[in-house]
């Protein structure tokens, strides 16, 4: 059953999903400071962002990249199943080169990282509330430099062919994770990382494990250069 967005010009409701409860307390403060906003709930996986969602819809989504179990994008999805015009704002660790595009691709209406000027996330939360996308102006110079053919962005690498959980995994591989800590990380087991693993060979054509982290290496030192 597919639940649409309240419509109301009155205050805006707000539900908050991050697995750090000092982060949601902190997401939760902020939003009830800000006039014309409440927060109506908070959820710290995506099982109990759903069940909320199911019983008090909000006006905008803000939720964590990484989340235990199953991560932000497959929350968007999920999410925007049930309401397929809810406002998803992503507020992650991870810098915005590498997600921002995907979030928006999966549906999401913002990215911003968590270390943003207080000032910013406020007028991420106003802006996306409002009906409207919120990236920064350095992410937007970027994604209209890749579409206007001034700037290659990976398009050649392969990488955009990659699942968002091979996606994930192959970020994690870049950073040096072994597969125990991709496994801890991702909630997932050591064959599925595997699985995953062989997956991301395969699709970008590299010969072995050893291939595949000079490749991941490189392409996370041209996304964060």
């Amino acid at each position: 059953m597919k639940v649409k967005i309240p419509n109301s010009n009155a205050v805006k409701k707000v539900a908050i999903v991050d697995d750090h409860p000092m982060m949601r307390e902190g997401l939760e403060q902020l939003v009830k400071a800000q006039p014309g906003f409440e927060c109506c709930w908070t959820a710290g996986n995506l099982a109990q962002a759903i069940e909320s969602l199911e019983g008090d819809m909000p006006d905008l989504l803000i939720a964590d990249m990484k989340l235990p179990g199953r991560n932000g994008m497959e929350l968007i999805k999920d999410a925007l199943s049930i309401a397929p015009s809810l406002p998803i704002l992503v507020i992650s660790m991870y810098d915005e080169t590498l997600y921002t595009q995907r979030v928006l691709k999966a549906g999401g209406k913002g990215y911003i990282m968590k270390d943003a000027p207080r000032l910013s996330l406020l007028e991420a939360i106003r802006e996306v509330a409002n009906g409207g996308i919120w990236i920064s102006p350095e992410m937007s110079r970027k994604i209209i430099h890749a579409f206007s053919g001034k700037q290659k962005n990976g398009a050649g690498d392969g990488v955009h062919q990659l699942t968002d959980r091979e996606f994930e995994v192959f970020h994690l591989i870049a950073e040096g994770r072994s597969k125990s800590e991709i496994s801890e990380s991702l909630n997932i087991s050591p064959k599925t990382v595997d699985v995953h693993k062989s997956n991301i060979r395969a699709k970008l054509e590299l010969k072995d494990a050893a291939s595949v982290l000079r490749h991941a290496i490189r392409w996370l030192e041209v996304q964060e250069g």
